[in-house]
């Protein structure tokens, strides 16, 4: 039986069972945050865009935001029958593209999505248990959900499996 793959594109948050990969493509300042319960084979991926809803937006998915996706994914894996207890996280991306383009604060947009992932894992007690963050590259995450496997692509950097 093949896996069943899971696009999760710009903003999404999706959760899915055994069998499947969960996978999201281009993320360059943004943030992929994946959760997995080892007991239940139940994964999640977030690909959040910014730290927080700061500006005001209503009608804004929480997935779009860092600081808003964890708890959004918790939530969706709970119903999934996923406990919180056996969860554990994985974050990817983060990266400074387009350096010489930017201002400061658009320089570390990439490293303020990873701290608002890192502390919104915290606040709800969910271990940090890897990480490929940071650069100035793009990257595509996969998430295979028999065994919690997370690998990490990039063009122009090798496989990082977490």
């Amino acid at each position: 039986m093949s896996e069943v793959r899971v696009p999760v594109l710009i903003g999404e948050a999706k959760v899915a069972g055994p069998g499947s990969v969960l996978f999201t493509v281009g993320l360059g300042s943004c943030v992929a945050i994946v959760l997995f319960d080892p007991e239940l084979c139940v994964g999640g991926l977030a690909h959040a865009m910014l730290p927080d809803p700061s500006n005001g937006r209503r009608n804004t998915p929480a997935s779009r935001f860092a600081s808003t996706a964890v708890p959004t994914l918790l939530e969706m894996m709970s119903a999934a029958g996923a406990a919180p207890d056996r969860i554990r996280a994985r974050l990817a991306g983060g990266a400074s593209m387009f350096e010489a383009l930017l201002n400061e604060k658009g320089r570390r947009l990439g490293m303020r999505n990873v701290e608002a992932a890192r502390a919104a894992l915290a606040r709800a007690g969910i271990s940090l248990e890897g990480e490929d963050v940071g650069g100035s590259y793009g990257r595509s995450v996969f998430l295979r959900t028999a065994d919690g496997t997370v690998t990490v692509t990039s063009v122009s950097h090798p496989d990082v499996i977490l």
